[in-house]
């Protein structure tokens, strides 16, 4: 049951466009024993069809730049490419550490930083 809990507000957050990974990996790893990568390795693959189904609704209300999506879209496959590489090669305590530092800074910048 708690999956499909995890499940359902993670998908929430990821057609809001947040990233349903602040959600899903927390979520995983405080209520499943899996491990930091296997988290990540879930949300890698739970992401395709949630950002598919938003991604339609996305173009359908034309909420998409492809001039300013296709530059994002080259350079963060590379960095996806370095990203993995080096998450798998490191142990899952500093990879839990490293999202958790993440997380932590994303959270002070949204809440005290980001223009309204």
């Amino acid at each position: 049951m708690i999956l499909f809990i995890i499940g359902f507000f993670s998908g929430i957050i990821s057609g809001l466009g947040i990233g349903g990974g602040t959600i899903l990996i927390p979520g995983l790893i405080f209520f499943t024993t899996l491990s930091q990568h296997k988290a990540q390795g879930i949300n890698l693959l739970v992401f395709i069809p949630t950002a598919i189904t938003a991604l339609f609704i996305h173009f359908y209300n034309r909420n998409i730049l492809l001039k300013i999506a296709f530059p994002i879209i080259i350079t963060g496959l590379i960095g996806a490419l370095i990203g993995s590489m080096i998450a798998v090669n490191i142990n899952s305590e500093m990879l839990k550490k490293i999202f958790a530092i993440f997380l932590f800074f994303m959270g002070i910048y949204e809440f005290y930083y980001k223009k309204k």
